[in-house]
């Protein structure tokens, strides 16, 4: 079952690339035609989006693979270095954007509205098919790259309308200045990652966790007297791990003490622990067998 859930993800993962890229060129020829800004400024999203995909669906293969000699954790960090390069990508992309409305903004150019309104309606159905496509999937990829293709939608929801305005009022203006909308909205997005991704990178303790309130939780077993030198950071922003130094009651079962601070542990999403004990009579345990480690 596992097998099918993961070849599923792959195929949906290789759908919304495939969609994403062919669009991202109609995009760009398109917007050389009715020489808009706002659409090649979204054209050079849309490419940045078919390079995430794509490394998305190239990290859904590689993330398979087991920790070895070189990468005892596995290769789930690997993807943070793919969320780095992909936001470098954007972030000069949206500048040369930025720039180039700006010139127009103040020296106007005539657009093809019409154009504009065809592209956006096609812009809504195709990443709109891809949304629906990512939608039957439940991997933290597909999450994701719905959720990127579903403010594509709304980004082309806003272009139809300035293409509308156009129509009707000849407001050329509304293009660059939905083109640098579009690029600061990127820009932000693209901040937002960064951060989220350096945070992880420099094994930042989780965002969704209380470290003082787990602690407390911990401390309150049965039988543990004391918690110190918690730890707790993430892989990939998915894969929660933790390491502490417990001190315990040798009157209670070590064994039982571990199984109930993995079960805490696990409500809170680290589902790998590293716990290490002493006795509260000589801070020394040396008596516990490998097999409640």
């Amino acid at each position: 079952m596992e097998k099918t859930i993961k070849t599923n993800s792959e195929r949906n993962l290789l759908t919304a690339f495939s969609l994403n890229l062919l669009f991202a060129i109609i995009e760009l020829i398109g917007g050389i035609i009715t020489n808009s800004v706002a659409i090649l400024s979204d054209a050079i999203h849309d490419f940045g989006d078919s390079l995430s995909l794509g490394i998305a669906l190239y990290l859904q293969k590689v993330s398979k693979k087991r920790g070895d000699d070189k990468f005892t954790y596995g290769y789930r960090r690997f993807s943070l270095l793919g969320s780095l390069f992909i936001s470098i990508i954007l972030i000069v992309g949206s500048i040369v954007m930025i720039k180039e409305s700006t010139v127009r903004l103040f020296n106007p150019q005539d657009t093809n509205a019409t154009g504009m309104l065809i592209l956006s309606i096609l812009g809504m159905l195709i990443n709109g098919v891809a949304v629906i496509k990512l939608k039957k999937g439940n991997s933290h990829n597909e999450n994701a790259v719905k959720l990127h293709m579903l403010e594509d939608v709304l980004g082309w929801a806003a272009v139809m309308i300035g293409s509308i305005i156009m129509y009707f009022t000849g407001f050329t203006q509304i293009d660059p200045i939905l083109s640098i909308i579009i690029a600061l909205w990127i820009l932000f997005n693209v901040y937002k990652n960064i951060k989220n991704t350096l945070a992880i990178m420099l094994q930042q303790v989780p965002a969704n966790l209380d470290i003082s309130d787990l602690e407390q939780r911990l401390a309150d077993i049965n039988g543990v007297e004391s918690v110190h030198d918690l730890h707790i950071w993430s892989i990939d922003g998915i894969k929660n791990i933790a390491s502490l130094h417990i001190m315990y009651n040798i009157d209670y079962d070590i064994c039982s003490i571990k199984q109930m601070i993995r079960e805490i542990l696990a409500k809170d999403g680290i589902y790998h622990a590293t716990i290490e004990t002493e006795t509260i009579n000589d801070r020394k345990d040396r008596t516990i067998s490998d097999e409640c480690r």
